[in-house]
């Protein structure tokens, strides 16, 4: 065996018998430990503000004998907080859904009419018009996650469900077309459950992976409403007649939170 055979032979025998003892003196790395894996279940909540409408009122003294013309001048509700709270999955990185149940606070209704009668003492009959609102919506929604930018993830969405409106303490002041002196009629309170549907678009801030704020926008179509019958103030009443909101419509302003299981 040549020289520089032996002592490669013997340097590589050094560092076998050497390996264990160094091994004991280098720190070593952890195993890395699995992260735990996130169900996709989320809890939310959230507060938001209404801006609704009405298409059209309607009443079938309308279409009454001698009246020619109905001209909705105004129809107008106020603004009111809503509160909701839901359920959801997230399927994968782009889509998640959620059930969610929702309180829509009560808000004030006002409206004019103006209805036209040729031939009568008072051919032109103005009536005003006051209620109240509130509904509960039960909704099952979709969202399309665009992506995320340094915690920032814009979406959009859709929903279907339904929602329950109730109309209350309507009150109808006119000109009576006989008279001429105030004719008062009120409408007992009423609620109904119609399709509701709804589109989302909004933008989620990740506060940690697990807790989600979200700034949300949403326009709401709500379906029909009606009053009770309408009564004369002296209790006279020829003809069920509840007066009708027809599509009622809101675009709504909403602050969430998500909180997802892990």
């Amino acid at each position: 065996m040549s020289k520089l055979t032996t002592i490669a032979f013997a340097t590589c025998a050094l560092a076998v018998i050497s390996a264990p003892a160094l091994a004991a003196d280098v720190p070593q790395r952890p195993v890395p430990v699995p992260h735990a894996v996130m169900t996709g279940w989320y809890l939310r909540g959230d507060i938001g503000y209404s801006n609704q409408q009405v298409d059209e009122l309607f009443n079938v003294l309308y279409e009454g004998v001698g009246v020619t013309d109905v001209n909705n001048i105004s129809a107008e509700f106020d603004g009111g907080p809503t509160f909701g709270i839901g359920l959801g999955y997230r399927i994968n990185n782009w889509f998640r859904t959620d059930v969610t149940g929702e309180y829509r606070s009560k808000v004030d209704f006002s409206g004019l009419d103006i209805i036209t009668i040729p031939g009568d003492p008072f051919p032109v009959v103005p009536n005003n018009y006051d209620a109240k609102k509130s509904e509960w919506l039960v909704m099952l929604n979709g969202y399309w996650d665009m992506g995320s930018w340094h915690g920032i993830s814009p979406f959009i969405g859709a929903g279907v469900g339904a929602a329950n409106i109730e109309i209350s303490g309507f009150t109808d002041v006119g000109i009576g077309s006989i008279s001429g002196g105030p004719a008062i009629s009120y409408g007992g309170d009423h609620d109904e459950w119609n399709f509701a549907w709804a589109l989302h678009a909004g933008v989620g801030f990740e506060v940690t992976e697990a807790f989600t704020l979200e700034l949300a926008y949403r326009y709401l179509d709500l379906g029909d409403a009606a009053s009770g019958d309408l009564i004369a103030s002296d209790g006279t009443n020829t003809i069920d007649n509840p007066m009708e909101f027809e599509d009622i419509t809101s675009h709504d302003v909403k602050l969430g939170v998500r909180y997802t299981f892990w």
